[in-house]
């Protein structure tokens, strides 16, 4: 097999990575066409070497390609580090990031305990960043707040433990905004996250980090959280797979309160639903720490995706028949990506649902007050600790600080009259469909938008008000690409399925993927 290897000149590559990378293209797992190396106008990555290949190879298969040896973990690190040391600097994704020589150390283990018959899970000798709001043993939390610049944990959140299970090394985490509030990733600790096609806009958030650094190839997949569209949202922005599970797929934890968050999941995110779906199977299943979480097999999620899509049924709703405001290009760019779903034989419609959009708007702002409040208060309450806090943390604490129990047990009712909504919807579709944003990615310097066309925006988060509906079902939504607009931004829809349907969703996504022409999923460089 002639490969694009033997037609690169040979000051390119050195004797020892023509024949790794030969070796990576003979075991199918990528596929280079001959002349990728000669045509650097084609659309899509371009690999001028082993360490391209690498980070450029599909997670599944580079976890293949680990397991039986093909490469080892340590050239696998050197090839990521590699791309942080070239790219993080132009949009800082990556936090915290460890020492390399202790990273190459912890290859070099991975490597001896292949050669020693010991493999840890298919995450085995991968270089992974945590998103900084999950805690981290030994390696610095700070969740964005210079209250905690400095904190280092004891012990890991439930999702790291299993990464680390899986045989992933931690390089370090991913920036996030403060606590996570907010879609523009910024802080005062690390500063401000830039998007992969333009540094100069926003990442989105609270995932911005991690989504960034995936999209960048500065990770093979990311793990993410998502309250108020976090794993939706910059997965939009950066043109990736971003996956809000069902409600307790993925257990939280360990915390001092394991029954009334019911808003912010864990999720994985992956640059193809194969992947995402694959880090899924690590991160989901029961954990006695967290008593809601699912006692489903996880590695349900390692099955295969593809499936017949025909005949599905598909709801678009679309900006909710005008009641959300919508940037030009936004829903035309979505609406003419629904035909794909449609080329494979599904039956999309436009859908009005019947239900008061601003009442559950309402319904959002108690419940998100009232949980922010449960667990910042301590810090509002100490004076010197309040003014490291930032203004959307204290106005979250201010409003939930004025709210009843019956304020909050009413919101939970409507929260519940929005699911039997939704469901009802279910009886007749099989997915329910939605923009993942408002809005295109615009100037990181800009917090949030103060107005969508001649609607002013209230608050510092209704710019995003189109995750609502998705978050407050707690039904599984995965955001895939819908493409760019002809500014070369991008944009997504939220796919949103039936309550805890999660392998259904993704196998939708993956149809849609699989069907979406390469030419509209890469018509733009990252940077």
């Amino acid at each position: 097999m002639k490969t694009a290897i033997d037609n690169q000149p040979s000051e390119k590559i050195d004797k020892k990575k023509r024949t790794l990378c030969k070796a990576i293209i003979a075991s199918n797992i990528i596929m280079v066409p001959t002349n990728v190396f000669a045509n650097k106008k084609s659309i899509g990555h371009q690999f001028s070497s082993a360490d391209d290949i690498i980070k450029n190879t599909k997670a599944i298969k580079l976890s293949e390609a680990i397991k039986n040896r093909s490469i080892s973990c340590v050239e696998v690190m050197n090839a990521y580090l590699n791309q942080i040391s070239k790219k993080n600097p132009l949009v800082n994704a990556i936090v915290a990031l460890e020492e390399r020589d202790k990273l190459i150390e912890q290859a070099q283990q991975k490597d001896k305990d292949l050669s020693n018959g010991i493999y840890h899970g298919w995450m085995h000798g991968f270089p992974h960043a945590v998103k900084d709001l999950a805690l981290t043993k030994g390696i610095v939390s700070s969740m964005g707040s210079p209250i905690f610049k400095d904190y280092i944990p004891k012990h890991d959140d439930i999702i790291v433990e299993r990464i680390k299970n899986s045989g992933a090394i931690l390089i370090g985490k991913t920036n996030v905004p403060e606590f996570g509030l907010g879609s523009n990733t910024y802080n005062k600790v690390y500063g401000t996250t830039g998007n992969a096609y333009n540094p100069k806009l926003v990442a989105g958030g609270s995932s911005g980090g991690a989504s960034v650094a995936l999209a960048m190839n500065m990770v093979p997949v990311a793990d993410g959280s998502d309250m108020m569209g976090s794993l939706r949202n910059p997965a939009a922005y950066n043109n990736i797979i971003g996956f809000r599970p069902s409600f307790g797929r993925v257990p939280s934890g360990p915390t001092n309160e394991v029954f009334i968050q019911q808003l912010g999941y864990n999720g994985p995110m992956g640059r193809n639903v194969r992947d995402t779906a694959m880090l899924l199977s690590t991160m989901a299943g029961y954990d006695s720490r967290y008593p809601l979480s699912i006692d489903d097999d996880p590695l349900q999620f390692t099955n295969n995706l593809d499936v017949d899509v025909k005949g599905k049924k598909i709801a678009w709703l679309g900006d909710l028949n005008g009641y959300l405001p919508m940037e030009k290009g936004v829903l035309a760019l979505c609406e003419s990506n629904l035909k794909i779903f449609e080329g494979l034989g599904c039956h999309v419609e436009s859908v009005i649902v019947d239900f008061n959009m601003e009442q559950l708007w309402e319904t959002w702002l108690i419940e998100r007050h009232w949980l922010i409040t449960g667990i910042a208060s301590k810090l509002y309450s100490d004076p010197k600790k309040r003014e490291q806090l930032s203004s959307a943390m204290r106005w979250e604490i201010e409003n939930g600080l004025k709210l009843t129990g019956v304020d909050t047990y009413k919101a939970s009712i409507n929260r519940t009259k929005w699911y039997s909504t939704l469901n009802s919807l279910f009886d007749e579709y099989d997915a329910v469909v939605l923009p993942s944003a408002q809005v295109f990615p615009f100037n990181k310097e800009i917090h949030y938008p103060t107005s969508i066309g001649s609607k002013k925006m209230d608050t510092y988060h209704r710019w995003m008000e189109v995750v609502i509906p998705g978050t407050l079902s707690g039904c599984p939504i995965v955001n895939i690409p819908a493409g760019f607009n002809s500014q070369g931004l991008p944009m997504g829809m939220q796919l949103i399925g039936k309550n805890k349907r999660d392998f259904e969703v993704l196998q939708l996504a993956h149809a849609y993927e699989e069907a979406m022409p390469k030419i509209i999923r890469h018509a733009f460089n990252i940077v």
